[in-house]
C-alpha cells in the first residue's frame, strides 16, 4: 500500500510563500508521475501541478509563474514551492502519484490511484 503524507500546510498573507511537502512511503523512483491537487468546499478538485518522470512538469494556468514543482528521489519526498500566494490560492492541497503512464501531464485526480489527506493552505487579504 502506498501512503502519501502531505505537510507544510499553514496560513499565509497575500504575497507571502509556502513550501508543501509531500512524503511517500515507497521509492518515488517507482512513481511515473506524481502530482498536487486542491480542493475547496462545494467545488471539485483542480489539478495544480504534475511531474513526470522524466523531469518534465505542467502546471495549472492559475499557479503558472507562481509555483514550481519538484522531486527529490533520494528522500522520498514532493514539494510545492509557492510563491506571490493569493487568497484564491486558499484550499486543501494534496499530492497523488500513480506507476502507470496514463497519469503523463495529467491534471485530473482520476488519472492517480494513490493520494495523501492533504495539507491545509489559507492565504489572507
Amino acid at each position: 500500500q502506498v501512503l502519501l503524507a502531505e505537510s507544510g500546510g499553514g496560513s499565509v498573507q497575500a504575497g507571502g510563500s509556502l513550501r508543501l511537502s509531500c512524503a511517500a512511503s515507497s521509492s518515488t523512483d517507482n512513481f511515473h508521475c506524481m502530482a498536487w491537487f486542491r480542493q475547496v468546499p462545494a467545488r471539485e478538485s483542480e489539478g495544480v501541478a504534475v511531474i513526470d518522470s522524466d523531469g518534465r512538469t505542467r502546471y495549472a494556468n492559475s499557479v503558472k509563474g507562481r509555483f514550481t514543482i519538484s522531486q527529490d528521489n533520494a528522500k522520498n519526498t514532493l514539494y510545492l514551492q509557492m510563491n506571490s500566494l493569493r487568497p484564491e490560492d486558499t484550499a486543501l492541497y494534496y499530492c497523488a502519484a500513480d506507476s502507470w503512464a496514463f497519469c503523463s501531464g495529467s491534471l485530473e485526480l482520476k488519472n492517480y490511484r494513490h493520494w495523501g489527506k492533504g495539507a491545509q493552505v489559507t492565504v489572507s487579504s
